[in-house]
Order: structure tokens, then sequence, then C-alpha cells
């Protein structure tokens, strides 16, 4: 072969591999357009349609320092109220895409559902009440006072996510997704399931990733760092829930969080086997359903 020959055939693949990068267009990965919901009244009349809000719209509000703050505390709560955290647990931790995303535990619906009757206190709460309840239980803390600037801004930021909706009206989209609870959790086979896809982000023990400066880039699922037993999440129903439709995140490049959805059997299987770890406990259990049947999944 001679050499201009091979010059020729090494021009041709250049001039081939040249065109081919030209004409590759790489995919997008932005997420869908937010996609308005539908706002229901109490009996399910449809009453209109509710676009959670952008974060840039805040500026352009009376109240924005308030509201942007209660944004930040909720994004950074260990950092910024160490003193009402006793774990490595910000509120967004479960309340993913800042409130804004059905099946992520959102608020739209937050600042219209209180005061309302619960039944684990058996009394009717205020919004306020609700998240001192997260603050003692999810975040194995101390109640913030209500009439404080944190507490305050905590509460504009979700009674801002629903702005413009009727008293007592509600959007469709729900905060849990469903989970087949008839199914028989199998916790061995869960943590396999927990090794295979959920150990390099939470740890193999549990205790999350931190970041260089100690904050947590994903939370603790168990240990002293983690929810105790009296938190939503320590209930198999709650925590299975969350992981089919929140876990496992950047699997595959599909939008909005990159995630592959479990089949239920196994987001139960393995939501069994991390709330039975080791855990900090809740010396209010006592006093929890007091009027009402405790749930089946109760820790306690």
């Amino acid at each position: 072969m001679n050499k201009s020959w091979m010059a020729a055939a090494a021009a041709l693949l250049l001039a081939g591999a040249a065109g081919a990068w030209h004409a590759y267009t790489p995919p997008d990965l932005d997420a869908p357009e937010p996609v308005p919901m539908e706002v229901l009244d109490k009996d399910g009349k449809l009453l209109g349609h509710h676009l959670a809000p952008s974060a840039q719209e805040i500026a352009g509000l009376s109240n924005a320092a308030q509201v942007m703050l209660g944004r930040r505390l909720l994004n950074e709560t260990a950092r910024l109220l160490p003193d009402n955290v006793g774990n490595g647990l910000n509120c967004n931790s479960c309340h993913m895409a800042n409130g804004r995303e059905p099946l992520r535990n959102h608020y739209l619906n937050t600042g219209g559902n209180y005061p309302r009757y619960m039944p684990r206190p058996g009394k009717e709460i205020d919004l306020a009440e609700r998240i001192n309840g997260c603050f003692v239980r999810s975040m194995n803390g101390r109640k913030l006072a209500v009439e404080s600037a944190e507490m305050q801004g905590m509460l504009a930021y979700m009674h801002w996510l629903g702005r413009g909706m009727a008293k007592g009206a509600k959007v469709s989209g729900k905060t849990e997704g469903p989970i087949d609870m008839s199914l028989r959790p199998d916790p061995v086979r869960g943590e396999q399931i927990y090794a295979a896809q959920c150990a390099s982000c939470h740890g193999n023990n549990g205790e999350g990733m931190k970041d260089a400066s100690g904050d947590y880039l994903f939370p603790p699922l168990w240990g002293e760092e983690s929810f105790n037993i009296g938190a939503g999440m320590a209930r198999l129903s709650k925590a299975a829930a969350f992981v089919k439709h929140n876990m496992p995140l950047a699997v595959t490049y599909e939008p909005p969080f990159g995630q592959t959805v479990l089949p239920d059997q196994d987001a139960i299987d393995v939501a069994e086997y991390f709330i039975k770890q080791p855990r900090p406990d809740f010396a209010g259990k006592v006093n929890d359903w007091p009027r009402d049947n405790k749930p089946k999944d109760a820790r306690y």
C-alpha cells in the first residue's frame, strides 16, 4: 500500500468522522416545562389549574426576603439551624425539588391544609405545629419558636407556593405516590438491593455522604445522624412509597431527576431493610395516637 493511498484513506476517515461529529446533536437533558395541575375543591370539583411558581418570581414579592429565607432554610436546615436540628437532615431531604413536585412530598397544598385534625397527636394542629413535629421527629431536634423569623419564613414560602388557590382547594398532584402494601417485605433481599442501588450514595452503613465542607450531599438513612423512630419515614408505607417514586437518582438521563423507578416489591424490601436499622428513639412516642388506632407499620 503506497503512502499516497494511505494518506487519502486517512483523509476520508477524518472527513467522515468530522461529518459524524457535526451531525451529532446532544440530547436535551433539561427537565420538561412544568404542567399546570388541576385545582379541586373538597368534593373533587375542578376549580381551575395551578402552576408551581418559579424561584425567580420571589424577587417581585413584597415579602421577598422572608420567602427567600424560608426557601433557604428548607434546603439548608441542618447548616442554618444547628440548635434545632439534631442530625444531618434538611427539610428537603424528604420534600424534594423545593417542595414543588408531585409524588415528592410537595408543599403546594400545605399552606391551605392547616389547621387540620391529625391522628398522631389526636388533635387539630396548625402549620407551625406540623413543622415543629418534623423538627423533633425527622430531624431529631428541638422546636423552633413560632414567632421566630425562621419559622415565619418557612410558613411564608409554603403559603407562596399555593398562592391564588381558594381556601380548602388543593392541587390534584399527590404528595406521595401509590405503593402496593399487600406485598410481604423481605429485608434480606432488601439488604442486597440496598448494596446494589443505594450504598453508593447513602453509604455501606447508611451513614450518608458528605462534601468537603462537612455538609451532607446524601442524607444518612440510619444511625444517630438520621431520623428517629417517631418520624413518618420510619413507617414502611411512607418509606417504601418515597423510595419507589424518588429513588434511585441519576441512574438514567430521563428528566427531571434521572431516576429509575423500582418495582413495588423492590421498594418495599429495601425500605423494610433500612428503616429497621438502628436509629434514635423518640421520647414523645408515648403520647402518639391517643384517640385513633395506631397504624400497623408504626415502629412502636
